[in-house]
């Protein structure tokens, strides 16, 4: 008995020994720089710089020979801006971007035509048929984008039947974008004092069909291509669609969309021109000519 416990005391030595002697001469040293960026970076987790998390992206600007194309997201430019301290390197500029749900189909302006009973998931939903309504390209309003945000951004509208973003708590992580399987989510230039113009609508059957379908859908009817000045504005598919890169928020276009598939946002409202004052002074008198 005395032999056998020996006999495995010295294997499990022999072992350990071992063992720290190959840790030792196969170990893989991290760039201390890596930690120091990960410690930089918010721990979000989110994804929305495009890798598995914020280690994964520290590693990645680290080894990287510049950051062109590494943005972190949620921390900004004043995150980037110490990553770039710490590395060394300069900060590629990015203007801040946000949620924008391309979809005005309300219940008003979209009637259902059908109900939908099945798994709670817009994934599945849109696996097996086209929605409640007409619309095969519209939200199919079962909140899967409300359940990807990690950061309680947006928020189904219990009138609408549509997702709402809340602007003050979106970082543009792009997870609510991956979640949607209609693809009516995009990122967005915020813009000047959060002001945007885009077209809130991703439905490209033609004009008839659309508005049949929707009485605030894109239409493609060319009148707002016409009035841009910016060549920010292309036309596919019988769809609409503003380049938020070129856009000079002249708004020029929102008032020409018969249908109001245009949205404007964060514009103080347009001042209503003054009636004109009515006359004071008494209208002139015609005396009659005498006759000769």
């Amino acid at each position: 008995m005395l032999t056998t416990i020996l006999v495995l005391a010295a294997i499990g030595a022999l072992g350990s020994v071992l063992l720290f002697v190959v840790s030792k001469q196969f170990e893989v040293k991290e760039d201390p720089r890596i930690a120091q960026v990960s410690e930089t970076l918010p721990q979000a987790n989110c994804g929305g710089c495009g890798f598995p998390g914020c280690a994964a992206f520290a590693s990645a600007c680290v080894k990287s020979e510049n950051l062109d194309g590494l943005f972190c997201p949620v921390g900004g430019s004043v995150v980037m801006e110490r990553v770039s301290s710490i590395l060394g390197m300069a900060a590629t500029a990015s203007d801040p971007t946000v949620a924008v749900v391309r979809c005005n189909g309300t219940c008003e302006a979209r009637p259902r035509t059908n109900v939908y009973d099945g798994a709670s998931s817009c994934k599945i939903a849109a696996a097996l048929y086209k929605g409640e309504t007409d619309c095969s390209f519209g939200c199919l309003g079962l909140a899967d984008c409300v359940v990807a945000c990690p950061f309680d951004a947006i928020h189904m509208n219990p009138e609408t039947h549509l997702p709402e973003v809340l602007e003050d708590k979106c970082v543009a992580c792009g997870a609510c974008v991956k979640a949607c399987p209609k693809m009516i989510i995009e990122l967005r230039k915020r813009g000047p004092k959060g002001r945007r113009v885009f077209v809130s609508c991703v439905n490209k059957d033609k004009g008839g069909a659309a508005m049949k379908a929707c009485k605030s859908a894109c239409i493609g009817c060319s009148k707002c291509l016409k009035e841009c000045k910016f060549e920010a504005i292309t036309i596919a598919d019988n769809l609409s669609y503003i380049d938020h890169t070129k856009c000079r928020l002249c708004r020029k276009c929102v008032s020409v969309c018969p249908t109001n598939a245009i949205h404007e946002v964060g514009f103080p409202p347009k001042k209503e021109a003054p009636a004109p004052e009515a006359s004071t002074e008494p209208a002139p008198t015609t005396e009659p000519q005498p006759v000769h």
